[in-house]
């Protein structure tokens, strides 16, 4: 795959991913506990999709990879969100098994930006 269509893929999965993350969240039940794991958790993975758009728009490498570690930064974020929703009695045994997918998805986005980071920084 040429690096131009692999950006464009790579875009298309993290809007994707943000939207589980959204169609996921508005089914959690309204608990006033929840609602600080709701905002960070949809702040976190919307963020990862857009803060890449932005780097495949970076001006310089130095722009680039300056929004790549946001972007690292805001995957691991999302995988500790997801982790505290694998993790909290505010959910259901069957809504923390529907996080799953979620957290693994997460966790392969994180370990590819932290891998096209290393490479970017140390080629």
């Amino acid at each position: 795959m040429r690096r131009e269509e692999f950006k464009k893929e790579l875009e298309i999965r993290t809007r994707r991913f943000a939207v589980q993350i959204l169609n996921a969240l508005a089914k959690f039940p309204e608990r006033r506990v929840l609602n600080v794991i709701v905002y960070q958790l949809a702040k976190s993975a919307t963020s990862v999709g857009a803060n890449y758009r932005e780097t495949n728009r970076a001006e310089s490498k130095d722009d680039f990879i300056h929004k790549l570690s946001i972007v690292v930064k805001e995957a691991s974020e999302t995988v500790y969100w997801l982790e505290i929703c694998q993790e909290t009695d505010a959910l259901s045994p069957e809504e923390r098994e529907n996080v799953v997918p979620l957290l693994t998805e997460a966790k392969e986005l994180y370990a590819l930006f932290q891998s096209i980071s290393r490479s970017v920084r140390h080629p």
